[in-house]
């Protein structure tokens, strides 16, 4: 296949970007999206130009380091990362645009990569248990019910990797701090400090200049992990009750 990529390319955070255009020959439909860049980037590299930058990790879907933007949407599809899409989701001819998340709380650093310590910063706001708990207790001694340990790990999945944020019109982060405030909440272990988290953590996602929740639902499709937009009222009840109880 080729394949026509409209990149965006920005040097550094005080500099102005714009898109590029590059031509990717010879695609194959077995390689996964990062694959085909990789290829492009070694033209690039022979051509004595500078590489496009874009940040990865794992290649497996696991780690959620490889977010960008790509034809408009988090990811290229809803559902998955983009180091999953493979380019025989494209066709012959196709042009593709591509370009990093967009939010006020995630700076470009270069090109297609950008800051995301702003989602490190609300779970240190709280996103833990602070306790001293020794060593990991046997699997039984808590006795937990299943629904609730379901609840918890639906939303202990999240990967952090901003797709809610990118894809949501306000870059919202109320997805990814509802998923990491429940996942706690739920379980026995987090009741002790669960009115100071869910503050802690909403007040460090505000102060990062994360837009607010209209309820667009944008955040729930983009979501490689299909985290629920369930969590975000979960987490306004969570909110409500800890600011009246002080």
């Amino acid at each position: 296949m080729r394949i026509t990529l409209n990149v965006w390319r920005q040097a550094s955070p005080n500099v102005s970007g714009r898109f590029e255009r590059y031509v990717a020959e010879d695609v194959s439909p077995h390689m996964s999206f990062l694959e085909m860049l990789d290829e492009v980037n070694q033209g690039l590299i022979a051509e004595g130009k500078d590489p496009i930058a874009f940040e990865h990790d794992c290649r497996e879907g696991i780690c959620g380091s490889c977010g960008m933007v790509i034809d408009g949407v988090p990811h290229g599809r809803p559902a998955i990362t983009a180091c999953q899409l493979h380019m025989r989701s494209f066709n012959d001819g196709d042009k593709i645009w591509i370009e990093p998340w967009r939010a006020k709380a995630f700076p470009v650093i270069k090109d297609l990569i950008v800051d995301r310590s702003a989602l490190d910063r609300i779970i240190e706001a709280g996103g833990y248990i602070s306790v001293r708990a020794g060593s990991a207790p046997d699997a039984n001694a808590v006795p937990i019910a299943k629904e609730v340990s379901d609840r918890a790990m639906d939303g202990a999945v999240c990967i952090g990797c901003g797709a809610c944020v990118a894809a949501c019109p306000n870059a919202s982060a109320m997805l990814f701090t509802a998923a990491k405030v429940a996942h706690l909440s739920t379980l026995p272990q987090g009741q002790a400090e669960r009115s100071r988290r869910v503050l802690n953590m909403v007040d460090q996602m505000e102060s990062d200049g994360f837009g607010y929740c209209t309820n667009h639902g944008a955040c729930q499709t983009a979501c490689p992990k299909e985290i629920s937009i369930d969590f975000i009222a979960f987490l306004n009840k969570e909110l409500l009750t800890a600011t009246l109880l002080g």
